[in-house]
């Protein structure tokens, strides 16, 4: 590990806005514990790897000092996956037989929070924050825990994601030396979609023997980030929610320039998917680059792994791109804790933790080496972190912090956005995750599979890029977000 200074990275994520709720007046509820009769509380999470470590090791800190004070024992406990956790989440709701309790607190994206509130079974951190307290949150981390414009905080942001691209920098030197291909181009998503291009013809042209067996350049982890995103980049939101109602705003003419640079290149080869996240795909040397999570920094490999042999690789971290001519908006994302309703002891014993948690040391020890984003805005100055790693001994991965100062460097001009929550949230964005993605690994796995028969590759694509192709998609998609949302 080397130790690195977090360089103000933080502030990457800060966005003008006014918290949606507010503290329970002046002061919080302080409700009296007794040190020799702790309260005993369980977490969920999710974490694994080293993220995990460091939270055991931050509850077990926390056990030792202010939980053994004031009265509080925390047992952490991880689920596995975010999908096995909402399982065992939603397992313990229903009451099923062998499932757990609810636990008193959880690790929980805002569409899961949403719909365990429906059942009226979180509490309102307001009781147990004050104004001041919650106003020392970056406001828009804050802003995604309030769900029913009630006033009531029912999710508190402990680490926070946005999304960058990772290029396998020794492999596209060698490119772009032979093709004059720059790095600029990767700054839209149009540009990525000509490299890309240029990518699979050069690597064509490396075998003249052997016709159509260029390589795909791309990938994204998150198709329903690109499409959210990339809608909110050409000024609509597909997701218009007010009061918890959602409409669906599906313009044609943008969805089909988000078709144009995903479905097509990916059924002419010039993208792919293939493990089960790209970062995998770097590391077989199947794409260059991809679009990811910060977090997914951590993944990504010091040596490409393939058939032809193995080599050391180096890396370039660079902003996600962006729709040409749209407006610089980025993904806000991860999740946060959420605190079960019960009684008053556990409740604010819960809240006590969480502030422990999130205070500006103990997150930056949190996420410091993961790729997160720690949530005080006090965590946000370079002289700040600079103060925390020198009193903190705070270490980062090289990774992590090219990672994190290449989201700082963009961060004034740049636009973080998340989608409100409503009744079937999570099921409408899997319909954005798979639709274009399955449809087009199939259509992929067809032209494939007529080339193999004998057909030209042009030839066989023309039916699957055409404008008939698309119509029939956008009917899928329409009727597919209907239904989800039912």
């Amino acid at each position: 590990m080397k130790k690195k200074l977090i360089a103000g990275c933080l502030a990457a994520v800060l966005v003008a806005g006014l918290v949606a709720g507010c503290g329970n007046g002046e002061k919080a509820k302080s409700v009296k514990l007794d040190p020799d009769n702790p309260v005993s509380l369980t977490v969920w999470h999710y974490y694994n790897g080293a993220r995990q470590a460091a939270f055991d090791e931050l509850v077990e800190e926390f056990n030792a000092s202010e939980g053994k004070d004031k009265g509080i024992y925390v047992e952490a406990y991880s689920k596995g996956s975010i999908s096995d956790l909402e399982q065992a989440i939603s397992d313990a709701l229903e009451g099923k037989v062998g499932a757990e309790e609810l636990p008193d607190m959880f690790s929980s994206y805002a569409d899961t929070a949403y719909s365990v509130q429906e059942q009226d079974r979180l509490a309102d951190l307001t009781q147990y924050f004050s104004e001041e307290e919650l106003e020392a949150y970056v406001d828009s981390y804050i802003q995604e825990g309030y769900f029913n414009g009630d006033g009531a905080l029912y999710l508190l942001p402990i680490a926070k994601s946005t999304e960058i691209m990772m290029v396998n920098k020794t492999d596209w030197d060698s490119f772009a030396e032979a093709t004059g291909s720059t790095v600029d181009e990767l700054a839209t998503t149009e540009g990525v979609t000509k490299v890309a291009e240029r990518y699979y013809e050069w690597t064509d042209s490396l075998t003249p023997d052997i016709e159509g067996d260029g390589k795909a350049f791309y990938g994204r982890d998150s198709m329903a980030n690109y499409m959210i995103i990339g809608m909110k980049q050409m000024g609509t939101e597909i997701f218009d929610v007010k009061d918890g109602e959602v409409t669906f705003q599906l313009d044609k003419d943008k969805l089909h320039r988000l078709w144009d640079n995903y479905y097509v290149p990916y059924v002419k080869g010039y993208f792919a998917a293939y493990g089960k996240f790209r970062s995998d795909d770097v590391k077989t040397g199947d794409i260059l680059a991809y679009t990811g999570s910060t977090s997914s920094v951590m993944y990504f490999p010091d040596a490409l792994e393939s058939d032809e042999g193995s080599y050391a690789i180096d890396y370039l971290v660079l902003p996600a791109p962006v729709m040409e001519g749209g407006s610089n908006c980025k993904v806000q994302q991860g999740a946060g804790m959420a605190v079960s309703k019960s009684d008053e002891r556990h409740e604010y014993a819960s809240c006590v933790f969480l502030k422990w948690m999130t205070q500006k040391r103990e997150n930056l020890k949190f996420v410091g080496d993961s790729g997160y984003l720690p949530v005080l805005k006090e965590a946000n100055s370079r002289e700040a972190l600079e103060e925390a790693l020198a009193e903190e001994n705070i270490e980062m991965n090289q990774k992590a912090y090219d990672c994190l100062t290449c989201v700082m460097d963009d961060f004034e001009n740049t636009e973080f956005y998340t989608t409100k929550n409503f009744e079937n949230g999570y099921q409408t964005r899997q319909v954005l995750e798979y639709s274009m993605s399955d449809r087009a690994a199939a259509d992929k796995a067809a032209i494939d599979e007529a080339v193999k028969n004998g057909t030209d590759r042009k030839e066989a694509e023309e039916e699957y890029v055409s404008d008939a192709s698309f119509e029939s998609w956008y009917e899928e998609l329409q009727g597919a977000l209907a239904g989800a949302a039912e």
